[in-house]
């Protein structure tokens, strides 16, 4: 950007174009969702099992603890991956 356009407050046709899909990416969306089943199942992992049940059920492995903590690195990387690596949406023209 130019001086000029920098001291004016005007923008250039570069940042104009450039649009971003924010919240409204897949990524982000996927991302949330995982990471709020991620930390619902942490929780249900760390305080809503006993050791019986554990050694029951699932052959002495938390799987609820497990399965949330792998939900809650999965939703990292979505997140990541559409922090920096954003789409840009084209603009729009309208027809006349």
């Amino acid at each position: 950007m130019s001086d000029n356009a920098a001291n004016t407050g005007r923008t250039t046709t570069a940042n104009v174009d450039r649009h971003r899909a924010g919240l409204f990416d897949v990524r982000n969306i996927i991302g949330l969702l995982l990471g709020i089943y991620g930390i619902v199942l942490l929780l249900v992992g760390l305080f809503g099992t006993s050791d019986t049940d554990i050694q029951k059920k699932a052959d002495g492995l938390n799987i609820n603890l497990l399965a949330g903590i792998g939900m809650i690195v999965v939703a990292a990387l979505f997140l990541l991956w559409a922090r920096l690596r954003p789409v840009v949406v084209p603009p729009h023209h309208e027809d006349a």
